[in-house]
């Protein structure tokens, strides 16, 4: 059990890895719209690719920790990924981002939520083969789902703000990850059959065309707004939608006593607590300039973009301002009075 336990934190590790390495070659290229070309123009930037080497790697330690441990032990651990990202983030942006401790409180009560969740309702059981009417319902659903959230993000929404953006996106790319476990789960029941008896089944080329989409809707995730709004949907959403097809497609069971139940509905409500205080967090709201979340100098330059916006009607007026060090000081005289 420990070494699932090591090779789970590991995992969650190289994947938070893996989410800032991606999000830092994709922040300077932002897209008006979906571009299939995105993946590829990032490709050439070594930054991108070592997220890209991380997620492998991560994933190799996964499957790894799911050798040695059962799959409630290891995915609440994997739920680790969040507080490793906001780690990354804060290091990284201690310098011109106040981190606040109730960011800190949103992202371990989400990852603390899943956790709970997961090994409250302990999926098990099950059949190894779907019938095809259900992966048939599940893809169109899925589907559905991430159309449903490109016309959001870069059709019915363009006034929105880039971390609503990024985090429409990071929801449907979790739920797409959830897709892509159960055609891994329907793969893995091949896997004794021999080569010729896998590549002869329709799981591994639905796998290749459905895991390079979500690969690609990842990326306009990460290049669209902050990470820390993006993230919450990658480490939330897809374990969940993987429960929930466990549970349509291959008739998994989850605990359904009375008690169990409570615990579910309680850690549900732990992780909508946690990403409603998670989207006034100033890791996303720094990057949209917020003032109150920038230190010194910052906040003052956020200030007087904020006065320059047309529309824009400040607390006070500019007399009556609090002069911050380094303004320049203004002499205000009479109408008549020569100004120095």
């Amino acid at each position: 059990m420990e070494k699932a336990i090591l090779l789970a934190v590991a995992a969650s590790f190289c994947t938070a890895t893996a989410s800032v390495c991606q999000r830092i070659g994709a922040s300077s290229s932002e897209a008006t719209g979906f571009d299939v070309w995105l993946v590829f123009r990032l490709a050439r930037r070594p930054v991108w690719l070592l997220g890209v080497a991380a997620m492998i790697l991560g994933f190799v330690f996964q499957l790894t920790a799911l050798h040695f441990g059962a799959l409630a032990l290891v995915q609440p651990i994997l739920a680790l990924e969040l507080l490793f990202v906001f780690g990354y983030l804060a290091v990284a942006s201690s310098t011109r981002l106040r981190v606040k401790r109730r960011d800190w409180l949103a992202a371990a009560a989400m990852s603390a939520g899943i956790g709970l969740f997961l090994w409250v309702a302990s999926p098990s059981g099950g059949r190894l083969h779907a019938p095809g009417s259900l992966w048939l319902l599940s893809g169109l659903v899925t589907f559905g789902v991430v159309v449903a959230a490109l016309a959001v993000a870069f059709g019915l929404g363009r006034g929105a703000s880039r971390s609503r953006r990024a985090a429409v996106l990071g929801a449907a790319t979790g739920i797409s990850w959830g897709f892509v476990a159960a055609v891994i789960k329907e793969l893995s029941s091949h896997l004794g059959d021999g080569i010729g008896a896998i590549f002869s089944t329709w799981s591994p080329y639905v796998l290749v065309a459905v895991g390079a989409a979500t690969m690609l809707l990842a990326t306009h995730a990460l290049a669209a707004g902050p990470l820390a709004a993006s993230q919450p949907g990658f480490t939330v959403l897809d374990p969940l939608s993987a429960s929930l097809l466990g549970v349509f497609l291959f008739g998994e069971h989850i605990r359904t006593g009375a008690w169990d139940l409570v615990g579910e509905a309680l850690a549900l409500a732990i992780i909508f607590a946690g990403a409603s205080a998670l989207s006034h967090s100033c890791l996303i709201l720094g990057e949209e300039g917020d003032p109150s979340c920038l230190p010194g100098q910052y906040e003052v330059q956020a200030q007087r973009k904020q006065l320059r916006v047309p529309g824009y009607q400040p607390a006070e007026s500019s007399s009556t301002r609090h002069r911050e060090p380094g303004d320049p000081v203004v002499n205000v005289g009479s109408p008549g009075q020569k100004r120095d």
